[in-house]
């Protein structure tokens, strides 16, 4: 079941852009429409094939989505752009909201893509079992989608979403871990890093020092295992490099000076992070979930 907790339908309330300027949809307002093909699965009358309209999914309850019929044709006029393979399938590719990391990639009818919208959990279709899925239905690790992306040929789809836990199967943080050389060498290992940008990459590097402090296999000293060992060394440097950031501003410096003062601003302050145990994946989802909210109002509701 698409809710994916027994018979009760959950009903998400944060809005989700179709990709069309003026196709803001409340995801609640569209999932008693397909409610009835989602649970059909139990019913034995998953339907296959190509796109299909919201009529041809919808069920006889009466809803929003029904009644609107400018957001009905906007739905589906969404779904039409799509480029869907000979099998009624196109690419979906699920990617964690904060860290960008690519967590998993499946397939997706037009019915798989309707549940995403209307649950919120990353749905899929299995080529399988010719049926709907969905990331977490037994391991309770559910994607968690926030919004979702269609690339500029229409042929792929992104799911922008919150894990629960690990997605990969093996217990991986996400399903894309082994390295070509791996893969030449017919080796895997699911406790290898995954593919990291910059800052994680940061962040990992900072973290093993951590660890290297913590278990006494300390090799050699370095900048960062002193800064862990004295807090007030550290503070200190914070602090030091945050002048130093804003003396770029007030002295004209170029951006190149900024850049550089910035990194180490962002260095020093992560490993303040890691001595605090605060992941900056913590940090990312505070700053998302004040999007929606003034900076004003933010420091107001503080007090």
């Amino acid at each position: 079941m698409c809710a994916a907790h027994g018979n009760t339908l959950e009903f998400i309330t944060y809005p989700l852009c179709m990709l069309y300027s003026d196709a803001f949809v409340e995801i609640k307002d569209i999932y008693l429409q397909i409610q009835k093909s989602v649970d059909s699965k139990n019913e034995g009358i998953r339907p296959k094939g190509s796109c299909r309209s919201i009529s041809a999914i919808s069920s006889p309850i009466t809803t929003t989505i029904t009644n609107d019929a400018a957001l009905k044709t906007k739905v589906d006029e969404m779904l039409s752009t799509i480029k869907w393979d000979k099998s009624g399938l196109v690419v979906a590719i699920a990617q964690h909201i904060d860290t960008g990391a690519v967590l998993m990639q499946g397939f997706a009818n037009s019915d798989a893509i309707l549940a995403t919208i209307a649950s919120g959990k990353a749905t899929f279709f299995s080529r399988s079992r010719s049926s709907l899925w969905t990331k977490g239905e037994t391991s309770s690790n559910f994607i968690n989608v926030k919004d979702v992306f269609l690339d500029c040929d229409r042929d792929s789809i992104i799911y922008l979403g919150l894990p629960d836990g690990p997605t990969c199967h093996t217990g991986a943080t996400t399903c894309y871990f082994t390295r070509a050389p791996n893969a030449i060498d017919d080796t895997q290992d699911t406790t290898a890093s995954f593919p990291l940008t910059t800052l994680f990459a940061l962040e990992e590097t900072i973290h093993n020092r951590k660890s290297q402090l913590m278990d006494g296999s300390v090799s050699k000293p370095s900048w960062t295992h002193k800064l862990m060992k004295d807090h007030e060394l550290l503070c200190s440097k914070i602090r030091e490099e945050a002048d130093e950031l804003c003396r770029t501003l007030e002295s004209n410096e170029g951006k190149d000076r900024t850049a550089s003062e910035m990194a180490d601003v962002l260095y020093h302050s992560m490993v303040l992070l890691a001595v605090q145990d605060v992941k900056l994946e913590d940090v990312l989802e505070i700053l998302r979930k004040r999007f929606t909210q003034s900076g004003i109002e933010e420091k107001s509701s503080r007090k």
